[in-house]
C-alpha cells in the first residue's frame, strides 16, 4: 500500500485546533548525485502549501529545495471540533498531495 501524500491530526484545545501534518515526498534538491551512476539526480521538492479550515485557506507558503525530506508541519488556527482540515502541496514537477481531517 502506498503511503498518504499528508498524514494529518487535528486537535481541538480552547477554541484553538493543533494540526501536525507529515507531508509525504523525496525533497531532491538537484545537488545530489546518485551513488551507482555518478549522474546529478533532478530537482524535486515541494513548492507550495496550502492549508484550509473549512474550504477556506488560511496558509499560503511557498517552500524551495532546502526543507527536508518528509518535512513536518505543526500550525495552530482558532476553530471548534468538527471543523475540517485540508492540507494540500503543489511540487516542482507539478505533483500534488493532499490530506483532510475533521478536527477532535
Amino acid at each position: 500500500m502506498a503511503k498518504a501524500a499528508v498524514k494529518l491530526r487535528a486537535k481541538e484545545k480552547n477554541g484553538v485546533i493543533d494540526i501536525k501534518c507529515l507531508l509525504n515526498h523525496p525533497m531532491e534538491t538537484g545537488l545530489r548525485k546518485d551513488k551507482k551512476s555518478g549522474n546529478t539526480i533532478p530537482a524535486h521538492f515541494i513548492q507550495n502549501i496550502v492549508a484550509e479550515k473549512n474550504g477556506k485557506a488560511f496558509l499560503h507558503a511557498d517552500v524551495n529545495s532546502t526543507v527536508s525530506k518528509n518535512p513536518y508541519l505543526r500550525i495552530q488556527v482558532e476553530g471548534g471540533k468538527g471543523d475540517e482540515i485540508k492540507v494540500t502541496w503543489t511540487d516542482s514537477k507539478g505533483k500534488s498531495g493532499s490530506g483532510a481531517k475533521k478536527s477532535k
